[in-house]
This record gives C-alpha cells, structure tokens and sequence, in this order.
C-alpha cells in the first residue's frame, strides 16, 4: 500500500521555512554595508521565497486531502477511484503535465474545491475571513514585486487601500510589513496542521 501524504508535516515545514525567512530579513537588516536598493530587493526575494512556499503547502495539502480521502474525489466527480493511489498519481489528478497555478486566494479556493467538498477543513482554513488580507497581500505583492506591471501596480494599490506605491520591498519594509505577514502565514500554516487528522 503507497504511503499517504501528511498535510500535518507540509504546514509544519512551511513554518520551518518561513523562520527560515525571518531569520534571512533579520541578517540582512544587521547588515550595514546594505543599500536602501538592497534591502528592497532582500524584501522582495523573501516575499517570493515566501510565496514559493505558500504554493508548494497549498499543492502538498490538496495532494494529501486527496491521498488520504479518495472518497472526497470521488464523491465530487462522480468516478469511483481506487482507495489507494500514490501521491504521485494524486499530484497528477491534480495538476496533470502543468504546474500548480490558482488566481489569488479566490482562485485557490475554487482549485480546492474542485476536488474537495466546502465544507473540508482545508478550504475552510483558505476561506476563513481572519487570512483573506494576509493571503491577498501574499499574491497581489508576490506578483507586483516579480511582474511590476500596471495591472499589478493597480492590484497592489487596491490591496493596500493607497494612492501610490514605489517597488513592492519598499513597501513591505516599512513598519515591519514583511515581518506581519510572516507571523500571520505561521498562524496559518499552524491552523492548518492543527485541523489536519492526518
């Protein structure tokens, strides 16, 4: 019988890496030699990192949903799959020969939900009000610092409630904004293992 995937140590690594950013800003903040440009773009490749990894807890939580709970998937499409399918074949129901992508946090939560029911702990984590800021500031400004477009300028403007904006880092090093979203992401990720059965 393959072995099942477990969402418990996908959050519990997610959290590990986000300290492990933590840990990478608070280097770079004791680092005098660091232009203001530098520091920019520290904030911004942490935010990416942060994201990658954000991508990657979400991927190995639908696979694991899936993995552990064949009934869900067959419930929601109707075809009876085997109990016992490896992660592998379960990341391959899921994203096919592509790559996992989703459109912000909206997008994540009907990629859930293609798979799982609404009422699974998982999407209901995603859609819990508490993280809607939190996760709209990680995908609008992960995109805003790696696009610079105008329509991620505009995505960004509105997330933040501003009428301009410099670069994305700039933004998230003031006030400790990068370092919020930290500690908000491990709230997260910790709900997230806490629900988890498996």
């Amino acid at each position: 019988m393959p072995k099942k995937k477990s969402i418990e140590t996908s959050a519990r690594e997610y959290i590990e890496e986000l300290e492990e950013v933590e840990q990478f800003l608070d280097r770079a903040k004791n680092n005098k030699s660091l232009t203001k440009k530098d520091t920019t773009w520290i904030y911004e490749y942490g935010l990416i990192r942060m994201y990658r990894g954000f991508e990657e807890l979400m991927l190995d939580c639908l696979v694991g949903a899936v993995n552990n709970d064949m009934d869900s998937i067959s419930n929601k499409t109707g075809i009876l799959f085997p109990k016992h399918l490896s992660k592998e074949v379960c990341e391959f129901l899921i994203i096919g020969i592509g790559y996992f992508d989703f459109r912000g946090r909206s997008g994540l939560i009907n990629k859930l939900t293609d798979f799982l029911p609404r009422k699974h702990f998982l999407v209901t984590c995603v859609k819990d009000n508490t993280y809607k800021d939190t996760l709209d500031i990680l995908v609008v400004f992960r995109n805003y610092a790696v696009h610079s477009s105008k329509v991620a300028r505009k995505k960004a403007l509105e997330v933040t409630g501003r009428e301009r904006l410099g670069a994305a880092g700039t933004w998230l090093k003031i006030d400790n904004r990068l370092e919020d979203l930290i500690e908000k992401l491990k709230d997260f990720a910790k709900e997230i293992h806490d629900s988890a059965p498996y």
